[in-house]
């Protein structure tokens, strides 16, 4: 499949974001998915996707553990936020919802031993909605709800089913005003990845090096770093060990995968691999770099529209056995508000983990490699964000590959 250039020279006005047409794209991609599923109505306790349906947003890390907002979408009818309390004001002007109640917390940390109460007062008023706009016996989206109340709900006459197949399909395929979102997200990301690139030297710890990331991040208008996955030489294999206090020794690696929930919350994602200096990457580190480059690479080039996830794995790079035991998770994956739907699985994990599907334009994806022998010294993860276009992909990640790690094959 053809490689585009970079989204940024597509485009004549990168950053013009019409947010009124943005929120009102999102939700009505959701409503249509609802429709398809046989929703009538979504009960959203996740704040990432509350804030894809409506733009609502409120301290959105807190919100991803305690259950003190959440948002009420029919297929028809009124949209109503039960906002966390003391926030109410923050949806004032939001035309995707018509009504902000205070919410109920239906959590044991609130409650105490009166959850059993609190999860029935919780299920009264929220199936007393339900029955005045989608009626009684009507399918309900839910997600992210203890126990207790969910079966509670049920009681009360609604057919309860997982919202995520809705949620994750639309969110899935991106609008013109989510791709300069992602644009905007990215560069802001980059120009963080720059400054923790030019703070590389022998002698801090990677969590000193890690600040720069946050710092830029921040001060450009990004929410937060979802992972701690900055890591410099051993720490670099295996992969997913965390960012700590260890000092960044000479001539080692450095591997980053951003992770970053950026500009206007949309989640930038590209992984990048280092050299600390003072000398030159030695001949096994420009190896493990250049792998890891091939197969971002080439897994790039068979992405494309109508491309099923079956023959995206059967057709993915092959990666060498000395390798394959500390692969990467995923081959590539969704991402949009965060990773998303789908995930693309390698050859020798599509029987076990895989499910088909189709690859389709408007689809934003991550490609990842992960290259690192079981008891290496070393790692490296790169990893490219792209955009699947109806011809082939564009690329939407333009921080640059290291010259210096790729040698005469760069």
């Amino acid at each position: 499949m053809p490689i585009l250039p970079a989204m940024d020279s597509l485009t004549t006005d990168t950053f013009s974001i019409d947010h009124e047409a943005l929120i009102h794209f999102r939700r009505d991609r959701l409503r249509a998915q609802m429709v398809s599923h046989g929703v009538d109505a979504c009960l959203l306790f996740d704040p990432i996707n509350m804030r894809y349906a409506t733009g609502a947003r409120n301290m959105q890390i807190f919100h991803q553990r305690n259950p003190s907002r959440y948002l009420f979408l029919p297929v028809e009818g009124p949209v109503v936020l039960f906002e966390f309390t003391g926030g109410h004001h923050l949806a004032i002007g939001l035309s995707t919802i018509d009504k902000v109640r205070p919410a109920t917390t239906v959590s044991y940390v609130a409650a105490g031993p009166n959850i059993a109460e609190v999860e029935k007062k919780w299920a009264d008023e929220v199936g007393a909605l339900l029955f005045e706009v989608v009626g009684a016996g009507a399918t309900v989206g839910l997600e992210r709800i203890n126990h207790g109340a969910s079966t509670t709900l049920a009681a009360a006459g609604f057919r309860i089913v997982d919202a995520q197949g809705p949620v994750e399909r639309a969110r899935s395929i991106k609008g013109p005003d989510e791709l300069t979102c992602i644009r905007q997200s990215l560069r802001a990301t980059e120009s963080a990845v720059h400054a923790l690139r030019d703070a590389i030297r022998p002698g801090i710890t990677e969590n000193q090096l890690w600040s720069e990331l946050h710092r830029v991040v921040i001060a450009e208008g990004g929410d937060y770093v979802e992972t701690r996955l900055l890591t410099a030489g051993t720490n670099t294999n295996p992969w997913f060990q965390e960012t700590g206090d260890s000092l960044i020794a000479p001539n080692a690696l450095v591997a980053l995968d951003t992770d970053v929930v950026g500009c206007h919350g949309y989640y930038s994602d590209f992984s990048r691999t280092f050299h600390a200096g003072p000398d030159a990457p030695h001949p096994e580190q420009k190896r493990l770099y250049g792998l890891a480059h091939e197969q971002v690479h080439h897994n790039m080039g068979i992405i494309g529209p109508g491309v099923t996830f079956r023959e995206y794995a059967e057709h993915a790079w092959e990666i060498p056995d000395e390798f394959t035991p500390q692969r990467y998770y995923l081959s590539s994956h969704g991402v949009g508000m965060t990773g998303e739907y789908p995930y693309l699985y390698h050859r020798n994990d599509f029987e076990s983990s895989g499910y088909d599907g189709v690859i389709e334009p408007g689809m934003t994806i991550c490609v990842e490699a992960y290259i690192g022998a079981t008891g290496g010294a070393e790692g490296v993860k790169l990893e490219e964000q792209v955009l699947v276009t109806e011809t082939g992909t564009a690329l939407l990640s333009q921080f640059p590959f290291e010259l210096d790690l790729l040698g005469s094959s760069g």
